[in-house]
């Protein structure tokens, strides 16, 4: 038997480039799901937005049929969380620069790089997180809802897929999370820390913010301003 695919945008990035900008048949024999044959063609489940035939759609579960053709649409900008609160997420172990970078905007991101993929998958189902991930396959997983593959191997690149991709502009809160802890900061006086930061620091600076969790301060100083640069860079671009 055969069934004809033909993929949209950003779902091209899972297939070979021979194979992309043009209709994709498949063969099959025994009875399959559309989502066996997509994602045994490359495209993990959470990256679609929807599957269409005769332009209806059709759900995951859908028994493919001789010579049916289905129309395989991604996300645009925005539209992987429709929802009116900030996204939370959780990465796998290659992410720490990414995840650092989430943090500092505002958001609740863990990460642990000795958490395993089905651990992470589970972590992800759970709690309603997106899962951010360089392998194809662990957001193949049947429990992965929410997810992204990151197309870039750079942090800041990544963090501009991420941004533009979930929109995160409307949500950004920088320089209020733990970069360390995932832990929201807390504004602490300026005496409280003067055996904790740098003479230098203490007598320069006036604000001071801690974490709650490793007690870590953090203070608005040059590797701020660098920070905010590369922020409104991203943001800027995802609104």
């Amino acid at each position: 038997m055969q069934a004809r695919f033909v993929f949209y945008g950003s779902l091209w990035d899972f297939l070979p480039k021979a194979r992309r900008h043009r209709p994709v048949t498949v063969e099959f024999r025994a009875p399959q799901t559309v989502k066996h044959l997509v994602e045994a063609l490359g495209v993990p489940h959470p990256e679609v937005a929807r599957i269409e035939k005769d332009g209806q759609p059709v759900p995951w579960s859908h028994q493919v049929q001789e010579g049916e053709e289905f129309h395989v649409y991604p996300f645009l900008p925005g539209e992987a969380w429709p929802y009116a609160h900030a996204p939370r997420f959780v990465a796998d172990g290659h992410l720490g620069r990414l995840v650092a970078y989430l943090r500092l905007l505002g958001f609740d991101t863990l990460y642990d790089p000795d958490w395993d993929d089905p651990h992470l998958a589970q972590l992800a189902a759970a709690e309603e997180r997106i899962l951010l991930t360089r392998d194809q396959g662990l957001l193949k997983r049947n429990q992965v809802k929410m997810g992204y593959w990151l197309r870039s191997l750079q942090p800041a690149k990544q963090l501009e897929e991420v941004a533009r991709y979930f929109a995160l502009a409307r949500w950004a809160r920088p320089f209020h999370r733990c970069a360390r802890c995932n832990e929201p900061l807390v504004d602490v006086p300026r005496e409280a820390v003067a055996d904790q930061v740098p003479p230098y620091i203490w007598r320069t600076h006036t604000r001071f913010r801690r974490c709650p969790a490793c007690g870590r301060v953090y203070w608005p100083g040059s590797h701020v301003a660098r920070l905010q640069v590369l922020f409104r860079q991203v943001l800027e671009g995802s609104s």
